[in-house]
């Protein structure tokens, strides 16, 4: 059976001959540290996992009323990224913190209420590097599974509003002015249905990712979950579903309080199955098997292994302990992709390694 083959039985919930093992995504900080500056399917490859490839290469269209301009300066440890947007009714601005290891946002773009009418009006909408969608497809071949992402700071638009407006000033938003966060998610939206219409059609991805840490159940009460990320997800995996695409649902965080939000947005697959030690609320193996009985019904799950206190910090032993209680856990029957809970950083190969070779012990 093929990795291809092996994880897509997973994600339609189906039993493949064995456990699939992956990661969320590599980083390019990994790859240059400790990969000699493979590529990720290279990586994916070296150290023997199933892979699942992100590719998601979009650029804005030049706009004369969308005009940029970035600069850099060097900062306390890392560097200031400034960005300004001029547009004819005013200026945006934002700032971001940049080193090697990620990216993050000091100063939100959206500053004022009204700052949103101007992404509704001037913002042009990215388009996806098609060729190159399926040039990353062609060289993946039957190695694994490519992923990608719907256009905006993150897939989904209650996460992508976090990033542009700040989720501690978004919930506030929620209780104080309601309507003013529904205009701005069915801005959000209305540009991402355009992204997935104008740039998706016709390309051989296996998987989207939609959801975003700030969905989780950690962060957001179920009610708010309920009420502004439930129906902008699910319109937005009902157009992936039009194009016959297959979703999988990103909460990086609290998992267990909203299984019944995460089924009834209608994706294919669930992750990240985060364990408390890596921000989730998995506390116990009694905590893992009541979220499996609610998912596994309905969706693929894919996740589990705690990528600092075990990938990271473990020995290759306690790497196989942990592989084989992720299996008999959230395995059970199939659909199951074992895979690290979120990025990395400073995990050694070999460790990598030694999870790949657990997982392949893991026969159904």
């Amino acid at each position: 059976m093929t990795s291809k083959e092996r994880m897509m039985l997973a994600v339609n919930r189906e039993k493949p001959d064995r456990l699939p093992v992956t990661i969320h995504q590599w980083q390019s900080y990994h790859l240059k540290k400790y990969m000699n500056g493979m590529t990720a399917l290279e990586a994916n490859r070296a150290v023997g996992f199933d892979a699942a490839v992100t590719y998601s290469r979009m650029a804005l269209p030049d706009s004369p009323t969308w005009i940029r301009e970035d600069t850099r300066e060097p900062g306390p440890g890392y560097d200031i990224l400034r960005h300004k947007i001029t547009t004819p009714e005013g200026v945006l601005t934002w700032t971001e913190g940049d080193n090697p290891t990620t990216t993050w946002v000091i100063e939100h773009m959206i500053k004022e209420p009204e700052d949103i009418q101007l992404i509704r009006k001037y913002r042009p909408v990215p388009k996806l590097d098609r060729e190159g969608a399926v040039k990353a497809y062609d060289e993946l071949g039957d190695d694994g599974i490519l992923r990608t992402f719907v256009c905006g700071m993150q897939g989904g638009c209650w996460q992508d509003a976090c990033e542009l407006f700040g989720v501690e000033n978004l919930i506030y938003a929620t209780y104080d002015d309601p309507d003013w966060v529904h205009e701005f998610m069915k801005i959000l939206l209305d540009e991402k249905l355009r992204y997935i219409a104008e740039s998706l059609p016709a390309l051989p991805f296996d998987l989207i990712e939609m959801g975003g840490g700030a969905s989780s159940n950690t962060v957001i009460s179920p009610d708010i979950h309920r009420e502004f990320c439930l129906p902008y997800d699910k319109a937005v995996h009902d157009a992936l579903h039009g194009l016959g695409y297959k979703v999988v649902y990103h909460t990086c965080g609290g998992m267990t309080k909203i299984p019944d939000l995460i089924v009834a947005n209608g994706c294919d697959a669930s992750e990240t199955l985060s364990p408390a030690g890596m921000g989730g609320d998995i506390v116990t193996d009694e905590d893992a098997i009541a979220l499996r009985d609610a998912l596994k019904p309905h969706v693929g799950i894919i996740g589990g292994m705690d990528q600092f206190n075990v990938l990271e910090k473990g020995t290759p032993e306690q790497i196989r302990k942990e592989t084989e209680r992720l299996f008999r856990i959230f395995g059970e029957g199939g659909g199951y992709i074992c895979s690290a809970c979120d990025h990395f950083f400073e995990v050694p190969p070999d460790n990598l390694k030694a999870f790949a070779e657990a997982a392949k012990t893991c026969v159904y």
